[in-house]
């Protein structure tokens, strides 16, 4: 295990970037301790906050050290804050992002005051926020509390970036309350000396437009040749396009399987909350969508040697098995009643994280879905005694570490949603 700290940050070595999969061996991750800014939420601002309720910091806080405790035990970590106060030391990343920020987020009246920040403060300000001053009366009268918005979302780490192979895409979200986490993320990886790679930026894709948004949950990288992508109310068939002339130039062969998702309920909002790799051969889907609808297409996007082929298909485990991985499903909230899965898919159920093939995080809450997984060969785990080191993942097949998610799985995601893994071990397949 290393922990990456502050102070030390100059002496690591370059780390490449390399997901060619969602279930190699877990060698890095980023990951954004909740804070303030998730406190700075009152039910007036929850609708534009992007959130269905308030979180309890103090409780979503303790489930949150369950999920860093066992992240940090078993591979590197780096925490966003972290990262972002060591960039800022440099005075040219510090005005490039803040001239950004500034102009997009029209405040320009804050930039004295951010420009004379210390890279410690500056952080702070960028994730928790900037509150009103009430020194006219516009502003005195004005309902809002926060000049700059605080980034009630940035611990769902996994959407402002997207580690594919050995590239990294700044994701262009589809709020604009997000847009700040992507240029963060882009800071980041663009100057971190943790990180050598290529940074792939949307912004000047030919299909750039209004109707021009993806988000790191809606991708999963199924193999090295193999991607999924999510479309609805967060990733569009534009941003799809996009990929699909990126690896056009690049004269690759490579799979894009679509899924088109429900737009409501909220639920549905990313793949990832409808399905997740557990294994080599198994994923945990939420059966109604993946298997049984008709209205929701699934499209396979084939291209080779610059050319695309596009057709429609049955479902996603279908044409994975056409392209050689032969995958089970498992479904979450059980096999017997679809309240049950319903309501386990409402609370990510489905939205699981491997540290390892076979061995993968979610919440404790979802017990119809444990049930249906212990049926199945895995251990249940309690994510409090891997931390303290009573039990060792290393020691079982397949387990599921289970984290106490009551409160965090308010916020709208769970385990892959708080992850944005950089590395993993190669699979043999």
């Amino acid at each position: 295990m290393q922990v990456i700290r502050s102070e030390s940050y100059k002496a690591m070595d370059r780390k490449g970037i390399r997901i060619n999969s969602e279930i190699g061996k877990l060698e890095g991750v980023i990951i954004h301790s909740p804070g303030s800014e998730v406190e700075n939420m009152t039910p007036n601002m929850v609708q534009k906050a992007l959130y269905s309720d308030i979180l309890n910091l103090s409780v979503a806080g303790k489930e949150y050290g369950q999920f860093r405790g066992v992240l940090q035990r078993y591979t590197t970590t780096w925490e966003v804050r972290d990262l972002l106060c060591q960039v800022l030391e440099n005075d040219n990343v510090k005005n490039d992002l803040l001239a950004r920020i500034i102009e997009h987020e029209r405040v320009e009246s804050l930039r004295e005051e951010l420009m004379q920040m210390d890279p410690s403060q500056l952080t702070k300000a960028l994730i928790e926020g900037v509150e009103l001053k009430r020194d006219n009366l516009s502003r005195f009268l004005s309902k809002e509390r926060f000049e700059l918005e605080p980034l009630h979302n940035f611990f769902f780490t996994r959407d402002a970036s997207i580690s594919v192979g050995q590239r990294v895409l700044i994701s262009k979200m589809a709020s604009r309350i997000r847009h700040r986490e992507s240029m963060i993320m882009e800071a980041i990886f663009e100057n971190h000396p943790a990180f050598s790679h290529r940074t792939v930026n949307p912004l000047t894709s030919s299909h750039f437009c209004k109707d021009f948004s993806f988000e790191g949950g809606d991708f999963l990288v199924a193999r090295e040749d193999i991607l999924l992508v999510g479309t609805g109310s967060r990733t569009t068939p534009r941003a799809i396009d996009f990929l699909i002339d990126h690896y056009k130039a690049e004269q690759v062969t490579k799979h894009i399987i679509v899924q088109e998702l429900p737009y409501e309920p909220e639920s549905f909002i990313h793949l990832d909350m409808v399905f997740t790799f557990l294994d080599k051969d198994l994923c945990m889907i939420y059966e109604p969508l993946i298997m049984h609808s008709s209205r929701f297409l699934t499209i396979h996007i084939a291209i080779e040697n610059g050319k695309v082929r596009i057709s429609e298909v049955l479902n996603i485990p279908t044409i994975l098995r056409q392209l050689g991985m032969e995958i089970r499903t498992l479904n979450c909230g059980g096999s017997d009643d679809v309240v049950w899965q319903e309501r386990e898919q409402w609370h990510s159920g489905a939205n699981f994280f491997a540290v390892a093939p076979g061995k993968v995080m979610g919440y404790s809450r979802n017990t119809n879905t444990l049930e249906e997984m212990s049926r199945n060969g895995f251990a249940i785990l309690k994510a409090k005694d891997v931390v303290a080191n009573k039990v060792d993942i290393n020691d079982y097949e397949r387990c599921v570490i289970a984290i106490e998610g009551a409160e965090l799985s308010r916020g709208g995601g769970g385990c892959r949603c708080m992850t944005m893994p950089v590395r993993r071990a190669d699979v043999a397949w």
